[in-house]
């Protein structure tokens, strides 16, 4: 008798477990091709293990997803009257087709990841990102005949995978709402655990890690506010609160120390550059069969022949990955410089272009959006907000950066000219607010 039930060990969640017909999704093309597209771009060379890739990330992804839908969907776990209204019996057809669509949206929902992830996801065109290839694959002829199989719709699969916002009309159902929010949601989504605990896993840093079991098993579906009427979403049981507060501060941490990290930023902004001079009119494809072939494989592969050849267009850029000649850290942003000049960085980037020319500066600018994020929590009183409850959420620090580099050759030259002008340039008459 053929096997139904099959393993898969991984280091994170020890065992992955999927059947025959969802074993079918995994061997197809889409999700295989994820097998060659690293996780964190670049950040190998900087990290040495930091070497996974989108395929595992993508199992851990079904695996947390799975196990939450069963807690959030359990009888004994529905506590408020509006949910008990909202989600199937526990077992019944419905119930368990809906697992099985949260978790094959949590499998796929990476597939439209070009490669190196992120790192050139602003050379699609009209704008678009990666959630756009993903609907577009979970929609297509290629894997049509695996949901049929499924007995699952693959619109049901692509929405839930991507999420509200990035799928096109209808708006979503409250039940859509949540099942997608297990897989993407801001505070609890499994996409977030998982990337969280892999990177910091494979990055060899203990930042990522926070107790992933207690929160998973104290979240609950429950009401936004405690109207009882309220919209529903995924909140936390009290006794979750802190896990929750773990991971938002882990998540800060990860960002702050190596999603962040200078030198793996300036090596997304030459990997850019190659991909630039090398793509057709400098821009990734939107056109299926053309992504289906593109893996970090052969885009290094490119890379390292360019930056042996002098007249290939991506040979510069190419060659400061290849050699680690990458552009070098002169300045970043402090208080005590953003005190006399809340512009000091971009008006230090802008004389410093002035001074050695655009090309051999580089100045890298990002602020996460500051916005407390807030969910309900469940206590014996009823609903709380967790901003209410919780001191750490209220005081959580905001993530950003302001780097500047400069050509490896012009770096001593320009901390010297940095010196040399650094108080003229702090004057707050010096530049314009942004």
């Amino acid at each position: 008798m053929n096997k139904r039930l099959h393993e898969l060990r991984d280091p994170i969640h020890t065992f992955i477990r999927l059947d025959t017909d969802e074993r079918q999704v995994l061997d197809s093309r889409p999700v295989q091709r994820l097998r060659y597209i690293h996780q964190l771009a670049l950040t190998y060379l900087i990290y040495p293990g930091a070497t996974h890739k989108r395929f595992e990330h993508s199992l851990g992804v079904m695996e947390l997803a799975g196990r939450v839908y069963d807690i959030v969907t359990n009888p004994a776990n529905l506590v408020s009257e509006a949910a008990r209204d909202l989600v199937p019996t526990f077992g019944s057809f419905d119930h368990q087709r809906w697992r099985r669509v949260v978790r094959m949206a949590a499998l796929c929902h990476d597939i439209g990841h070009l490669p190196f992830s992120h790192a050139g996801e602003e050379l699609l065109p009209d704008k678009k990102k990666h959630e756009h290839l993903t609907i577009a694959l979970v929609e297509s002829k290629l894997m049509r005949p695996l949901w049929d199989a499924l007995n699952i719709k693959p619109a049901d699969v692509a929405r839930l995978g991507v999420g509200p916002g990035k799928y096109p009309s209808p708006a979503f159902s409250d039940w859509e709402a949540i099942l997608s929010e297990i897989i993407t949601g801001d505070a609890f989504g499994a996409d977030r655990i998982d990337y969280l605990l892999r990177d910091g896993y494979h990055a060899g840093v203990a930042y990522g890690q926070f107790d992933h079991n207690r929160l998973i098993d104290n979240l609950r579906i429950l009401p936004k506010t405690a109207d009882r009427d309220a919209e529903l979403t995924l909140g936390i049981d009290s006794g979750g609160l802190h896990a929750t507060e773990a991971l938002l501060l882990a998540r800060y941490f990860m960002y702050t120390q190596v999603y962040f990290h200078p030198v793996r930023r300036v090596y997304d902004h030459h990997l850019v550059s190659f991909f630039k001079a090398g793509l057709p009119n400098g821009q990734f494809s939107l056109d299926l069969e053309q992504h289906l072939q593109m893996t970090d494989n052969e885009l290094t592969a490119e890379l390292f022949a360019a930056a042996r050849t002098p007249a290939h267009a991506g040979c510069v850029p190419a060659r400061l990955i290849a050699e680690r000649e990458h552009f070098r850290l002169v300045y970043q942003r402090n208080p005590e410089d953003l005190a006399k000049n809340v512009n000091a960085a971009a008006v230090f980037a802008e004389e410093l272009a002035s001074r050695f020319s655009s090309t051999s500066v580089h100045y890298a600018r990002y602020r996460e959006r500051n916005r407390a994020i807030d969910f309900p929590v469940w206590t014996r009183g009823g609903v709380c907000s967790a901003l209410a409850l919780s001191e750490i959420l209220n005081r959580l620090p905001v993530a950003g950066f302001d780097y500047i580099f400069v050509a490896q050759d012009k770096k001593l030259e320009a901390e010297r000219w940095l010196r040399d002008n650094r108080e003229r340039m702090l004057s707050p008459e010096v530049g314009t607010e942004t």
